[in-house]
């Protein structure tokens, strides 16, 4: 058997979300990038009790969709081990559209958030379009492995790094969230706030009308 893997390139469409309307009252613009198993339209719940005046919310939504068991409920994931480089480029080109589209003003706050495997996709997202927002928020996730404080030197002084947990996450034990407080400290140095809640692995709403 000669068995051959190739590789080609073809225009997809996907959609994302959004809650509010972006106008000259607008203060803060949200790029929010949910968990495994969320779909955009749904992840914007957790951003509703912002005041809409002042808040407008960007949530990309995830291009790989799948079945949730028992109940069949569609969930979606952004990327897997498995040709982890092609697809972060794909979902790199994706958001490049999803910003062009909006016209993000340069007058405004921006607040890149990632919850859970949303922390990666946001923090790359970033990184690779050396974004400059005024807040990065790295709620209940792995910041990827390949980062180096060099990364981040570009955020202008104003920028402060927020990581969220909670401390009874059935996701990240003891010994993880040690390690990744230790990694945000080499990352971020003293721009970094460490905000841990009595919780297990959900959105803190908390927090997210606390940034604001």
């Amino acid at each position: 058997m000669n068995s051959t893997e190739k590789e080609i390139t073809y225009q997809t469409n996907n959609s994302y979300s959004t809650l509010n309307t972006l106008s000259e009252q607008t203060k803060n613009i949200w790029l929010v990038c949910h968990g495994m198993g969320y779909l955009s339209k749904y992840f914007l719940k957790y951003f509703k009790t912002l005041n809409p005046e002042e808040n407008y919310i960007i949530a990309p939504q995830a291009p790989s969709k799948y079945y949730i068991q028992p109940k069949m409920h569609v969930g979606a994931n952004w990327l897997t081990r498995d040709n982890t480089e092609a697809g972060m480029q794909n979902i790199l080109n994706y958001l490049d559209a999803v910003t062009e589209a909006e016209q993000i003003p340069e007058d405004k706050n921006l607040i890149i958030f990632g919850y859970s495997q949303g922390v990666s996709i946001a923090t790359r997202f970033a990184v690779k379009r050396q974004l400059q927002p005024s807040q990065l928020v790295l709620h209940s996730g792995g910041i990827p492995k390949e980062f180096t404080p060099d990364d981040f030197r570009y955020l202008n002084s104003e920028c402060n790094v927020k990581l969220i947990y909670g401390t009874q996450d059935e996701y990240l034990d003891k010994a993880r969230i040690e390690i990744e407080c230790q990694r945000a400290h080499q990352l971020f140095g003293s721009r970094l706030e460490i905000l841990p809640f009595d919780g297990k692995h959900v959105v803190n709403v908390d927090y997210i009308n606390a940034l604001v």
